[in-house]
This record gives C-alpha cells, structure tokens and sequence, in this order.
C-alpha cells in the first residue's frame, strides 16, 4: 500500500505555522511546510512588533519571522514554496496539491492566515500599486514628503499610520466612526503625533487617478458633506478575509470563512487541524497564533501516534 510522504504538512509559514513546524520537527515528524509568499505572513510586513513577549524594546516583524524560520529549520523543517489549491482525502492519508504538485500526509495543519479586505470603492483596484497599497512597511518610502491617506481605525491602521510619518509630510487617517478600535497606547500616540490627521465620521467613494493616486473623494457619514482630498497614495486598514477558498466542502467554516475547531485545534475532518487567525477566535495575534500552533503539532503528533499506518 502507498505510504505518505511526509508525516505532517502545514499549509502557511506565519507565526503559527512556523511554529507548528518547529513542534512538528522536534516530535521527529517528517514535517513540511509550505508558504505562498515568505515565511512570517502577516507579521512579515508589521514594521515593529512590541506586544510579543521576551523583546523589551520590541522587535521588527521580518527579524522575528526569520528567527522563527531558522529555529524551526534547525530542528529539521522543510519549507517549500507554492499555494495550496486543494485539500483531499486519500484514505488513510491526506493529500495536497500545491501548484502543479501533489503531495501526502498522515495530518495536516491548515495556518493559512488571511489577507487584506478590499473597501471596492472605484478606483481602488485599478490603481493597485500606483499609489494604492495594503502594506506601509512594503511601500511606505515611495511617499517620503508627500501627504497621504490611510483608511480605517484598528490596530493595523493606526500603527501603520505611525509608520508612515517617518515618510510622509501628513498622514490623513480616515475613520467611519467618530473613536477608534486600536489599543489605547497606540489611539495616544497618534493623538500626539503633529503629522496625523484624523478625518472622523468619514468614509472613502473614490480613489482618484489615472496613472497613479492623485487623491481622495471622502464624504461625511453624519452629515452626507462630500469633499476631496488631495494625496499621492492611500493604505487601506479595513479588515481581512480568511485564506479558505481551497476548504470550503472539506472543512466546516463559519459565515464568514474562518475554520471552526475544538480547543485541540481539530477540524470537523479527522486529521486536518487548524491554527493561528484563519480559525475563529476572540484574538487574532501573534501571541494567541504561536499557541494556536503550538497545540495543533501536539495535537497532531498524538493523532498520528494513534494510529496504524501503511
């Protein structure tokens, strides 16, 4: 009969899939992990990290994602690159099509993270890097001295609008509601900083442009007052969407795409765990997503323990 290839396959390298295949590679598992991008997600494009634990004065997301890389690495982890288009069993074992290839094994942990939410508004799309970005660490020094617009009022907004100031001459920041959602420390910080406006009650309609960003249509929530901004780029802070597309029929989701699991991080398919902020949970965090991890290679490591393989 077939064997596996491997004896446990992570589908994304963030924080929770790093360390997943850190646990997975130090139970002896054949473990491989595989990352669409580069390894660290999310916390690879945050410019510092200072709510994770053991760094006092904080640590940039690319230094943190690379230390998890290497760590994992040194205790046996393969990575590989590609996108993981389907999930499906192949009994006993679960098998991965990532790209043109297919690959198996006897579990599975799913930590594909999620990625930004698009507002839709005209223009957005079509001027998608010329001036529009979801990414201030990635694209922030094409906008030194110039005035720009980062739209919403969570954690991510508000800290990279921190992160731009080191750039920009202004920073607009374009909120829907008249408080922001961010943490408190960091809601004081850009109440203090001189380069950061904050439009309230406002809400984007229109990017304009037409080789690049040239400005903002914005109208007033509460009063329905429109006007225009001029900006030379905007960043939009809107919320996510879960990376699921490839599990929907395999794995039960709730309505908005997250992957329901038990408190082992087991899915509703015997096998497949799940891990990090593509599962639903109160906090999406790099703290709560190393756990998630954490807990998803134990628990794997057992279920592959409990069973007769070929």
């Amino acid at each position: 009969m077939e064997k596996a290839g491997y004896d446990l396959i992570i589908a994304g390298g963030g924080p929770a899939g790093l360390t997943a295949g850190l646990y997975g590679a130090r139970a002896r598992l054949r473990t491989l992990l595989v990352e669409k991008m580069a390894p660290g997600g999310q916390a690879a494009s945050t410019f510092h990290i200072e709510n994770y634990p053991g760094f006092d004065q904080g640590i940039s997301g690319p230094d943190l994602s690379q230390a998890m890389e290497t760590q994992a690495k040194r205790f046996g982890l393969e990575v590989t690159y590609g996108e993981v288009k389907r999930l499906g069993a192949r009994e006993p074992f679960w098998e991965l099509e990532i790209e043109e290839r297919k690959m198996s094994a006897k579990a599975v942990i799913v930590a594909t993270g999620v990625e930004p939410r698009k507002l839709g508004v005209p223009g957005e799309e079509t001027l998608r890097g010329r001036g529009v970005s979801y990414c201030a660490t990635c694209d922030g020094p094409f906008f030194k001295d110039q005035d720009i617009g980062v739209i919403g009022g969570g954690d991510s907004a508000v800290e990279e609008a921190l992160y731009l100031t080191r750039f920009a001459s202004r920073v607009y920041l374009v909120h829907r509601r008249d408080a922001l959602r961010a943490e408190k420390i960091i809601q004081e910080r850009a109440f203090e900083n001189p380069k950061i406006e904050i439009l309230w009650d406002t809400v984007v309609t229109r990017v304009v442009g037409d080789s690049g960003v040239e400005g903002l249509e914005l109208q007033n929530v509460k009063t329905k007052d429109t006007r225009s901004l001029k900006v030379g780029g905007v960043f939009f802070y809107v919320g996510w969407l879960s990376n699921t597309g490839f599990l929907r029929g395999i794995l039960n989701l709730d309505d908005q795409g997250y992957v329901l699991t038990d408190d082992t991080m087991a899915t509703s398919a015997v096998g497949v765990f799940a891990a990090g902020d593509v599962r639903k949970k109160l906090l999406r965090q790099i703290a709560t997503a190393v756990g998630d991890g954490a807990t998803a290679a134990f628990a794997a490591e057992k279920y592959i323990e409990s069973r007769k393989w070929p």
